[in-house]
């Protein structure tokens, strides 16, 4: 179902979404469990557990209770090996030649950190495409994109009617929702289609998919 009335904007997400990296995270969630002798998990799996904030979400899947330090080194397991998989990831189907057609302006908005997504978007030639770039400014992360995406657009001077976020979880829909922008949700990432589902927002299968939905 198209997205109705005039989109102006789209904010992007970055992993699961532009970035093709799904393998990559599911092998760092898979450091995580060898580290705690866990098994390891199948995307299906992951993808149907998957939740933020992240902290609980982990605590799903190891099945005990975690301590501020617990969650400290989990995240400093999952982005050390996450990075040594980074080299193995391309961009979406559709990216970059769909974004260049976008008749409106487009910005970055991830939970990855800051000061290395935006050499990453720049070594795959995307920088001059986005009007604003951002990225997590904290050490750890695990939290909800809403107060990100909410900062994101104030320093754009957006109109959250005029924007859609277009994203692969859960929380991508709950953040647009809570500034009172419209989302789409793509499959490529860590979202379960079920649970994308239930958001109400449209969910597709590819980032084509996501723009002809705004034509």
């Amino acid at each position: 179902m198209p997205v109705t009335n005039a989109v102006k904007h789209v904010v992007w997400d970055w992993n699961g979404t532009l970035l093709d990296d799904a393998h990559a995270m599911l092998g760092a969630v898979n450091r995580v469990c060898l580290h705690y002798g866990r098994a390891a998990v199948e995307l299906d799996e992951w993808r149907a557990m998957f939740s933020r904030p992240l902290p609980a979400c982990y605590e799903r899947l190891l099945g005990r209770a975690l301590s501020v330090d617990d969650w400290a080194h989990i995240d400093l397991l999952y982005h050390d090996e996450y990075r040594t998989l980074l080299d193995t990831c391309g961009l979406a189907t559709g990216v970059p030649d769909l974004l260049r057609g976008w008749a409106g302006t487009q910005s970055l908005l991830s939970m990855w950190f800051h000061d290395e997504l935006v050499p990453l978007v720049a070594e795959h030639g995307l920088t001059g495409l986005f009007t604003r770039v951002d990225g997590l400014l904290r050490d750890t992360g695990g939290g909800s994109k809403a107060g990100h995406l909410a900062d994101h657009l104030a320093r754009l001077a957006l109109d959250p009617a005029d924007v859609v976020l277009i994203g692969d979880v859960v929380d991508d829909a709950e953040a647009a929702r809570h500034v009172g922008a419209r989302a789409v949700l793509v499959t490529t990432g860590m979202g379960d289609r079920p649970r994308l589902e239930a958001t109400g927002v449209p969910v597709v299968d590819s980032i084509p998919e996501a723009l002809a939905l705004l034509a």
